[in-house]
């Protein structure tokens, strides 16, 4: 069982920055794939970015290429999401996942394992 606690989430206004951590509790984190999801209300769960486990692969939707960067570090079993230019489209809770293969968490947008999610309201 591995747990995700995500933090970082906040109200900032559009044009703003900010940036999510997920830390792991499973010392084999750096064996897993990660992902960062968000559902809006009334909207599916979309996957936003995704890692693989060395960092050599990502993956990002179109809506936060460019803005978004998703990055990892091994030795503090932490995941971030740094969010730039921030839209009002972006309001939505985020949740951290890891799937032990990046195909599935990239390609499938499935997970083993959720965090909790972190609110984040982007207001004009």
């Amino acid at each position: 069982q591995v747990q995700l606690v995500e933090s970082g989430g906040g109200l900032v206004q559009a044009g703003g920055s900010l940036r999510l951590s997920c830390v792991a509790s499973e010392r084999t984190f750096s064996t897993y794939a990660m992902g960062w999801f968000r559902q809006a209300p009334g909207k599916e769960r979309e996957l936003v970015a995704a890692m693989s486990w060395n960092g050599g692969t990502t993956y990002y939707v179109g809506s936060v290429k460019g803005r978004f960067t998703i990055s990892r570090d091994n030795a503090k079993n932490t995941v971030y999401l740094q969010m730039n230019s921030l839209k009002l489209e972006d309001t939505a809770v985020y949740y951290c996942a890891v799937n032990s293969n990046y195909v599935s968490i990239a390609i499938l947008k499935k997970a083993d394992y959720w965090g909790q999610g972190t609110q984040v309201t982007v207001s004009s």
